[in-house]
């Protein structure tokens, strides 16, 4: 007997929770089996969520009907707001999270949403029945179903590295996943080998902290998610301290014990969070580098040090950290480590990460290639609500490049794939300024409301911010009258005082007033929260770049609007070359818009597939 179910998810990361809990809440009768039952939600490297660019990731998974968001908020010992003197295009939330609460808020909701069965299995393979899953364990058990969304992240038949010293084991001493790789090789999927690391944890005891810079959280800021109330806690600092030219002078005379340079590790790791011998060894100009002291959880001694990744062996490790400021006499409690994994190449994936090679398979996370939390709860939520609406036989919900970071993170590895593990950063989104932390609820939450993911509860409060923000902006028309009071505001921020009445919207454009200077002076915008006024000084100061954004986004619309149908078929097509039929045949982009960023497609091929799909569509 086969235990049967509409939907599996196989790996309880970040990424399979998203998409569990997004079938779930669909309705669907879901099986979410993870290797242990202790890894559910894990934050096996560091203990934070967010950063540049995944801040908002987290956002918009937030905006979507998903849970990261909340449950960060919930278990954060610390927030801060990066970038915070630069613009808004590219300032992102980063919150030090409670790995061990992180872990039981996450579990607690799981094994509380209806429709969701969770359960502690490693699966060994599938196979495909007249388009039926058919799930085994390493145990004997068989499980069916109708979709199947792989998230196994660094499980695939992985292993740690510490010098010489390796083990066949997943992050953290977790169990790994086995045989798991050689199925989806039998079922055609190319494999890639990745590499990822994580630094050594020490006891916070044994730290000089009179000898480091102590940092705070920021706690007049906004959240990750749109639904918490409380205002951020920082509930224990963090330290920043840095290496120096003892430190790079043990790392250098141990080059040849590194893994990662003599060739031990055959895995491809990130080029933009490298060990610290990698970095000592492309950075040789410089003197120092940063290195952040962050807690684990309230419940542990256990410190992280960011930017300290390391493969080195024991040893070696204790005398580059000995070397240190402030931590002279750290008691190391877990050692540095590397590990190495297989993913798969996720040019094979669709746009809604449904497999191009079979059909009712969905691939999320670091098994397509990416690293960290934010971008695999990202494609975990898109895996889950399109496996769903695959089950409804309703269209995918695809986010298009303009829509979300989200649409880039996700386009980009389908339609360029990655030869490194895929990490999200601002430059990767060409519409950021349009994309920001703060709206990530009014560019998304209408279109969780469609999927069936955003509740009522949520849905009224954005109906409420976005009715609030129309009155608002109305204000903005207000005339602000030319009198002693004007000129003495203006002369007080340091701006030529008008010769004129002027609007509010024009005071505001000025660069050393803004919406709550005015709200103080003036009392303009006393109905309306922080967030509110937040919004009007940005759509204000940047209304300009926020128009040529926009039309730049609608010319993008147009090419995306030209789709490409599925039976099109690019062989023998006069005027292209070749090299541009064998990509567009590989990649089988969905529509003009991602064949043009097709890696060695030309305008002047973009040009004639245009032609060429109209006339298609015309014979039609």
């Amino acid at each position: 007997m086969k235990d049967s179910y509409e939907a599996i998810v196989i790996g309880a990361g970040h990424a399979g929770c998203e998409a569990g809990l997004a079938l779930a809440k669909k309705g669907h009768k879901t099986l979410l089996l993870t290797i242990s039952l202790d890894a559910v939600a894990f934050l096996a490297c560091n203990p934070s969520i967010g950063g540049t660019a995944k801040g908002q990731l987290v956002s918009e998974i937030d905006a979507l009907g998903g849970e990261m968001g909340i449950i960060a908020d919930k278990t954060m010992i610390q927030i801060r707001m990066l970038n915070r003197g630069r613009g808004p295009a590219v300032q992102s939330l980063r919150a030090q999270s409670d790995k061990v609460q992180y872990h039981v808020e996450m579990k607690k909701v799981i094994e509380n949403t209806d429709n969701l069965y969770l359960k502690q299995a490693e699966v060994i393979d599938i196979h495909i029945e007249k388009n039926k899953k058919i799930i085994r364990t390493a145990v004997g058990d068989e499980f069916i179903c109708d979709v199947v969304v792989f998230a196994t992240g660094v499980y695939l038949d992985s292993r740690i590295i510490i010098g010489e010293y390796t083990e066949n084991v997943g992050p953290n001493g977790f169990k790994n996943a086995k045989k798991l790789s050689s199925s989806l090789t039998n079922l055609g999927y190319k494999l890639l080998r990745f590499k990822t690391g994580t630094p050594a944890r020490i006891n916070s005891r044994s730290i000089d902290f009179s000898e480091l810079e102590e940092q705070h959280g920021d706690l007049n800021i906004q959240t990750f998610s749109f639904l918490t109330k409380e205002k951020p806690k920082d509930l224990a600092s963090c330290y920043l301290t840095y290496t120096n030219l003892e430190t790079h002078k043990i790392i250098l005379e141990n080059l040849d014990k590194a893994p990662a340079i003599s060739g031990e590790i055959k895995g491809i790791g990130p080029r933009y969070c490298p060990s610290i011998e990698t970095k000592i060894v492309r950075f040789a100009d410089k003197d120092r580098h940063q290195l952040f002291l962050e807690p684990e959880a309230l419940s542990t001694s256990e410190i992280y040090i960011q930017g300290f990744s390391t493969s080195m062996p024991a040893e070696i490790q204790h005398k580059m950290i000995h070397s240190i400021k402030g931590l002279e006499k750290a008691e190391i409690m877990r050692d540095a480590y590397a590990i190495e994994y297989d993913c798969i190449d996720p040019i094979q994936l669709k746009p809604s990460l449904e497999s191009k090679i079979h059909e009712g398979l969905f691939f999320a996370g670091q098994i397509n290639g990416t690293s960290g939390y934010e971008e695999a709860a990202a494609q975990g939520l898109m895996a889950g609500i399109n496996a769903a609406l695959k089950l409804e036989n309703k269209n995918p919900l695809i986010l298009s490049r303009s829509d979300a970071y989200i649409g880039v993170l996700i386009d980009d590895i389908v339609t360029k794939g990655t030869e490194e593990p895929y990490r999200m950063m601002t430059s990767r989104a060409e519409y950021r300024l349009s994309l920001r932390q703060d709206n990530a609820d009014l560019r998304l939450t209408e279109k969780g409301r469609e999927v069936g993911l955003v509740d009522d509860i949520r849905y009224k409060k954005f109906l409420e911010k976005k009715e609030n923000l129309n009155k608002a902006i109305q204000l903005l028309n207000q005339k602000l009258k030319l009198d002693e009071k004007l000129i003495l505001f203006f002369e007080n921020n340091n701006e030529n005082p008008p010769k004129n009445s002027i609007t509010v919207r024009e005071a505001v454009k000025r660069p050393n007033i803004d919406a709550f200077k005015i709200n103080q002076e003036y009392q303009i915008f006393n109905d309306f929260d922080e967030e509110i006024i937040n919004e009007l000084n940005i759509i204000t100061k940047y209304d300009g770049y926020l128009n040529q954004q926009e039309e730049d986004i609608q010319k993008m619309k147009k090419m995306e609007d030209v789709k490409i149908p599925e039976n099109f078929t690019y062989e023998n097509q006069k005027g292209l070359k070749i090299e541009t039929i064998q990509k567009l045949s590989k990649i089988k982009p969905i529509n003009l818009g991602q064949a043009s960023r097709i890696s060695g497609v030309s305008p002047a091929d973009i040009a004639v597939l245009s032609v060429l799909i109209k006339k298609f569509k015309e014979k039609k």
